[in-house]
């Protein structure tokens, strides 16, 4: 490994270290202040769906606890948060009647970032839609583009003037494959038909959301974040190359071609195009210029032929990871090259603007012993991906930042609070919140950095 003083160093003084978080993973309070139920609410009280039947209804209390919070991520010596803000809370049904008091939270916790020298990058949709807009079909349904659209005017106009950037949307994979196609998140459908009308409506929503908010402020700086997967054959094989690009073409360029090219590919088009109702103009839309985009990358995907006669486009199976891989907590693999081929191969087919890592980190679930937490392995996860990253730089890739993912242990969706991603260790029960060994380590990087 190499010394903390060489990894800082090969990183320049304007780039911007920081945290992540999103709100229905930590703030709590799930009824307070006119805040309504989003999908996520309902989910999680449906047995079976999410572990235990873990709920956001507490999660880490951040609600009540930003302001110390706030000085926690000070203490770790980073430039910038990155949160999301919960429509629920600015929004209650969706649509019509603002929350004055959601507003409020959002402006007392970005005028207390502000206030403590931390730059301010917010997304405005982390998978928490209000619950009353799944009766017009949820993200299968255009109008939930629309509303998207009048949310993210709203937000803008009373908070933008402190915002260093914004996302309007976080990872439009997950809402569509995980939540629409293989039912493992809110609304948990799964369904062909669902999935296509809302990968469109997505892209749709993000489009109008960025016009929505350079209407408001043209100079705020506008992009979105993408969890694009680094996908490799099982094989040298030509029928598993081909998978590959198949797999990469379901992925990755489903949302990557709309929103930076203006187009679907012909296959997307010729597997889903009937039940995406696109309309004229809607990739015009789509097609906004961004300032910046994001990319969260935790691990590779290997990628088989599928030979199944029943298979469904694009007739591939993922294959998983053997177990002499180094894989974390949650059993994904740690495959560091995946970040740096990826952005080779994201910037080698996409004219794409200034990137930065906007989640990126692991899964260990260790605790406490003696009040300290040894969480070496999530060290060495972070150092071999700091690396990747400055790898990538190299090549003159535009990476212009970092953000940690996750500040602190939360809910992990599906997973509940069985899985912890976070270099501060929460305790659930008394909402301690204790620096992990990972969290002095990344402290003591930015340290190094500012003193060299």
């Amino acid at each position: 490994m190499a010394s903390i003083k060489a990894l800082a160093q090969r990183f320049p003084e304007d780039f911007l270290f920081g945290v992540a978080t999103a709100a229905y993973q930590i703030e709590g309070a799930a009824t307070e202040d006119g805040r309504k139920p989003s999908i996520w609410d309902a989910f999680s009280k449906m047995p079976g769906r999410v572990y235990q039947q873990h709920s956001g209804d507490v999660a880490c209390d951040h609600y009540h606890l930003w302001e110390s919070d706030l000085d926690l991520i000070k203490s770790l010596g980073v430039d910038a948060y990155r949160f999301s803000i919960a429509w629920p809370r600015i929004l209650p049904d969706g649509r019509g009647q603002v929350n004055e008091k959601g507003l409020d939270f959002y402006e007392r916790l970005i005028d207390g970032m502000v206030e403590r020298g931390l730059k301010v990058y917010p997304t405005l949709y982390h998978w928490d839609l209000p619950l009353a807009l799944a009766g017009d079909g949820g993200w299968t349904a255009r109008s939930t583009a629309e509303a998207f659209a009048e949310y993210t005017e709203i937000v803008v106009r009373r908070l933008g003037d402190r915002m260093d950037a914004l996302a309007t949307i976080n990872e439009p994979w997950c809402i569509c494959h995980l939540s629409h196609l293989y039912g493992i998140h809110a609304p948990g459908e799964k369904s062909p038909e669902a999935f296509a009308a809302a990968v469109h409506t997505l892209n749709l929503a993000h489009g109008l959301g960025t016009q929505a908010a350079r209407a408001v402020r043209s100079d705020l700086p506008m992009g979105i974040v993408l969890n694009a997967y680094s996908i490799y054959p099982a094989s040298p094989s030509p029928k598993d190359e081909a998978a590959a690009e198949g797999a990469f073409l379901f992925n990755n360029d489903i949302f990557f071609s709309p929103i930076f090219q203006g187009s679907y590919h012909p296959e997307i088009l010729d597997a889903f195009g009937d039940k995406m109702n696109i309309q004229d103009g809607d990739l015009e839309t789509i097609n906004q210029p961004l300032d910046w985009w994001g990319l969260n990358y935790y691990t590779p995907m290997r990628i088989r032929e599928d030979t199944a006669a029943d298979a469904d486009y694009p007739r591939t199976a993922i294959v998983p990871p053997e177990q002499s891989k180094t894989l974390t907590d949650i059993g994904w693999e740690v495959y560091e090259d995946g970040l740096s081929d990826l952005l080779s191969e994201l910037y080698g087919r996409y004219e794409l603007p200034p990137c930065f890592i906007t989640e990126n980190g692991a899964c260990y679930n260790d605790e406490p012993v003696e009040g300290v937490i040894a969480d070496q392995r999530r060290i060495d996860y972070l150092e071999k991906h700091f690396q990747a990253m400055a790898n990538s730089r190299d090549t003159g890739i535009p990476v212009k930042g970092y953000f940690l993912w996750s500040l602190m242990d939360n809910f992990e969706w599906a997973e509940g609070y069985k899985m912890r991603f976070g270099v501060v260790h929460v305790d659930y029960d008394t909402q301690v919140r204790t620096l992990k060994d990972s969290a002095l380590w990344y402290k003591g990087l930015l340290e190094t950095r500012k003193s060299a």
